[in-house]
């Protein structure tokens, strides 16, 4: 009797993931047009703009070698905060180590996987339940959102006058807001029980201190040493701007990212980053430059690396 017990068990915990893979294949048709259109507006918008962004690459080949050692060194510790903000968001403790390496994997990953999956996957084999693993997701990034809302809010204060947003005409404003109303009412109901799950978490996070240290203090670093990469990278370039407005405009630029579904933001938080600094006074060129420079270090230099670390832990079953 004790073999077919064995085999009648294993799909009983392989079962609670199937519906989940089903929401994200229903959703996905939707995902990926919306991630195309974005994608096809930047690439129109690069070919439009092609003879700054080819003047800005070459400017980065001049840059400061040790402000972009310093770039690095922070863009290093990235994954680190991510890591810290992501223990932080369940009561559950997690493998140290491996959740770093996770991290550093994720940020190669969510440029080919749908944002998430790959710490998703890692919380379930912690043994968490994909629901809770989806809420832990949800706090961490409420978290994220809330960190940079807190240093925009900072630095404005501390600034007067930096936080300088475009005209927007009142079609512009009234179309938004129709068209947030309008996605309000349609998901109230799924949105409704998203929070209430997600409450609940941080509610039992912050009955520990500690785990609730690590998820705002990992989420504040996280976004604090991204604003510095950028502050480096426009120190390497000599662009005479004040930190406090090259940090301004790039939390402006990663918060309006955040709306956009493109994965990694690519496109979308490098259009918003260049508008954004091009707003407090970088010429277009010199913005130009910032922006590369900054997606090499966060992106494309960690991409091949990430991507085998990736590999390595799927073979391991860390995944």
């Amino acid at each position: 009797m004790t073999p077919p017990t064995t085999t009648e068990a294993a799909p009983a915990t392989s079962a609670p993931p199937a519906p989940r893979l089903m929401s994200l294949r229903g959703r996905a048709p939707w995902h990926v047009a919306a991630t195309l259109a974005v994608l096809v507006g930047a690439a129109f918008l690069a070919r439009h703009h092609w003879p700054v962004i080819e003047a800005g690459a070459a400017r980065l080949a001049g840059a400061d070698p040790g402000w972009l050692l310093f770039a690095a060194t922070a863009t290093v510790s990235t994954w680190a905060c991510s890591a810290l903000a992501q223990q932080g968001a369940v009561t559950e403790g997690l493998p140290g180590a491996r959740l770093v390496a996770v991290q550093f994997a994720a940020s190669a990953a969510n440029h080919l996987l749908p944002a998430g999956a790959v710490n998703l996957r890692f919380l379930t084999r912690c043994g968490l339940s994909v629901p809770r693993s989806a809420t832990a997701l949800a706090v961490k990034a409420t978290a994220g959102a809330v960190s940079r809302g807190a240093l925009i809010a900072v630095l404005a204060l501390a600034g007067p006058g930096l936080l300088r947003l475009p005209p927007l005409s009142t079609v512009a404003v009234a179309a938004a807001v129709l068209v947030a109303v309008a996605l309000g009412v349609v998901l109230c109901g799924p949105l409704r029980r998203a929070s209430r799950a997600v409450l609940a978490d941080v509610r039992a996070v912050h009955r520990l201190p500690g785990r609730a240290a690590a998820l705002w203090g990992g989420s504040l670093a996280f976004a604090s040493l991204h604003s510095l990469v950028v502050i480096a990278v426009a120190r390497s370039l000599g662009l005479p701007l004040p930190p406090g407005e090259v940090a301004l405009a790039y939390l402006v630029a990663s918060s309006a990212a955040v709306l956009l579904p493109t994965p990694g933001g690519i496109g979308s938080l490098d259009a918003a980053l260049a508008i954004s600094l091009a707003l407090v006074g970088a010429p277009g060129g010199m913005a130009a430059s910032v922006v590369i420079g900054y997606r090499l270090l966060t992106v494309w230099l960690p991409l091949i690396p990430g991507l085998v670390v990736l590999a390595l832990l799927v073979k391991r079953k860390e995944l």
